[in-house]
């Protein structure tokens, strides 16, 4: 999984190419670090098709909040540099999160 920053995210996400699926986390959020190690297992299975990556929120609120990132743990899927759709909070499932990657690529 790429770990971004404020620096890297315009290049990798907004200027990216494809799909980016980007988790969104910050250093006191236990569900978001309980999720972790299921995202990065199904970042294997979309390996070529789809580029993980992960933002801690707490170096970089203001970039959330840019990004209408309200609630953690979320999860935002990009294409060509565009959210197209996230899951958040109690529906960050890595089921949702998976049923969420398949309906848009």
């Amino acid at each position: 999984m790429l770990m971004l920053d404020k620096d890297t995210f315009k290049t990798e996400v907004l200027e990216g190419t494809g799909y980016v699926l980007v988790d969104y986390f910050s250093d006191g959020c236990v569900p978001c670090k309980a999720l972790m190690p299921a995202v990065e297992e199904l970042s294997k299975k979309y390996e070529g098709r789809v580029v993980f990556a992960k933002l801690n929120t707490t170096g970089a609120r203001r970039l959330a909040i840019s990004q209408k990132i309200l609630g953690l743990p979320t999860l935002s899927l990009y294409k060509d540099g565009v959210k197209v759709d996230e899951v958040t909070k109690d529906d960050a499932t890595i089921e949702n999160i998976e049923a969420m990657v398949e309906r848009n690529i």
